[in-house]
């Protein structure tokens, strides 16, 4: 069984981390973030790390798989570093999702690596990686991310076999945990630069990796449901439709394809 194996020491000396914990396994590295925002003081960054989560956590009532040799992280972050007036909150996840496209690309040269909007990171037609952020009541975020690094799906339940990846399958390497761990942070704490002067520069990184661009998505909202062909990401990070009644924006919502 793979293990994880990350050297904390070389993360803390190599990236914006200030302080960083790992557990073989943990319910939730989300819940263990938010936990320990409860209990200051705490360095910012902090990272949370696990081998196996038992409870790890994806949009809505959606669960994310960590399996043995995955990677399952989050950040807890204070608003400054995202730069996160409260109208920006919704890049955040967008430019955690071109972090992680960005971060991995160069381990799959073989295989066409983007973003489905709002918040999954797919190879080869098949999802990587899933991002979930939250906004805790002093606009500290929470940036959960699962990556399927050195995971292989002959271990994934059955019904998510036909529509995950990992980097260990698609490569055929098993990869070392703690670099693909120091280039995702080095990703992420240049993303988070970049939202905080210049948000459309994020936006348009999005809308370059964007892999619906061009298909028949269906968008659900509180609403309703519409039904367009994608034209792409916006400025404001918008994902943008063109339907018969005239281009639609959304903001947030499920998408349905």
């Amino acid at each position: 069984m793979p293990a994880m194996l990350a050297d904390i020491a070389r993360i803390l000396r190599e990236t914006f981390v200030a302080q960083a914990e790992h557990h073989p396994t943990i319910g939730s590295t989300s819940d263990r973030a938010a936990e320990r925002a409860r209990q200051p003081p705490v360095e910012l960054p902090l990272l949370v790390l696990a081998d196996q989560q038992t409870a790890g956590r994806g949009r809505g009532a959606n669960r994310w798989w960590t399996g043995p040799g995955g990677l399952a992280l989050s950040l807890l972050v204070d608003a400054q570093t995202v730069g996160a007036r409260r109208q920006r909150s919704p890049l955040v996840a967008l430019a955690a999702a071109v972090a992680v496209a960005d971060a991995i690309r160069p381990l799959l040269p073989a295989h066409r690596v983007g973003i489905h909007w709002p918040n999954d990171v797919l190879a080869a037609g098949r999802k990587l990686a899933g991002i979930l952020v939250e906004v805790l009541p002093d606009r500290r975020h929470v940036i959960g991310i699962g990556l399927n690094t050195n995971n292989t799906l002959a271990d994934a339940p059955p019904e998510l076999q036909a529509t995950a990846a990992t980097l260990r399958d698609l490569s055929g390497v098993e990869q070392d945990q703690t670099a693909v761990l120091i280039r995702l942070l080095k990703c992420l704490e240049g993303e988070f630069s970049e939202l905080r002067v210049n948000p459309a520069g994020v936006t348009g990184r999005a809308n370059e990796l964007c892999l619906q661009r061009g298909s028949t998505l269906t968008i659900a909202t509180g609403k309703g449901q519409i039904t367009g062909t994608c034209a792409g990401i916006d400025s404001d990070g918008a994902i943008v439709l063109e339907t018969p009644a005239g281009v639609r924006r959304f903001v947030s919502g499920v998408v349905r394809q």
